[in-house]
């Protein structure tokens, strides 16, 4: 075979590698942080725990806030195949009516907030004790988060699924509310609650306050 017969370069099986690697220092460090907390992990402990260099985890991450982003981001895409930010906004157009919508997003919820809520208490905890990387990061999420309601509420008024005099603001910060760690935390981890009965709350909560 020539030089201008050979066959082009397949970069496939190296993306594939790298995408793996990079779970698997998400998971390992995702371990590490909800046992010890977010000062104590150390960038070289996640990187002997994931089998890699320190040197590839900074170049992957940036360090630990970039690490603890990666991981939260990761909690947001849930548990199944598709990510739950599309599901949600497929159901938000395929919902036959509101009390359906909201149950799917109790669904969701029910989903995400296992893998999302322990982050989220990582970085409160984290900004909480002075770390100012932690506390720009709990300010974006929180932000983005709000920025996702706000979404929700505004595809809610556009199908007329908001009660009478209800704004667009106000569903947003009700949906915020409800969706917040802290909700979570108290029923589920605190109290004991099902993943199903956290759902079913969440659902008929939303349907209660925004009907």
């Amino acid at each position: 075979m020539t030089s201008k017969e050979r066959r082009p370069y397949d970069a496939t099986g190296r993306q594939a590698r790298a995408v793996r690697r990079r779970d698997d220092i998400l998971e390992h460090a995702r371990a590490l942080f909800i046992a010890d907390g977010y000062a104590p992990t150390t960038v070289a402990a996640i990187a002997s725990a994931s089998g890699v260099s320190a040197e590839t985890v900074y170049k992957s991450f940036g360090g630990k806030p970039g690490i603890v982003r990666a991981i939260f981001e990761r909690s947001l895409l849930g548990s199944a195949p598709s990510p739950a930010e599309e599901r949600s906004d497929s159901a938000q157009l395929q919902a036959p009516d509101a009390r359906a919508l909201f149950h799917r997003f109790g669904e969701l919820s029910g989903e995400v907030a296992p893998l999302t809520a322990p982050v989220m208490r990582l970085i409160r905890e984290a900004a909480a004790g002075g770390d100012s990387a932690m506390s720009a990061l709990l300010h974006d999420v929180e932000s983005e988060r709000y920025d996702r309601m706000r979404h929700n509420a505004e595809v809610l008024q556009s199908r007329g699924f908001l009660g009478a005099g209800l704004s667009t603001e106000h569903a947003a910060d009700v949906m915020w509310f409800y969706t917040a760690d802290d909700v979570f935390h108290s029923l589920v981890v605190s109290r004991g609650w099902s993943l199903e009965a956290y759902a079913d709350f969440i659902a008929n909560a939303l349907a209660s306050a925004l009907l």
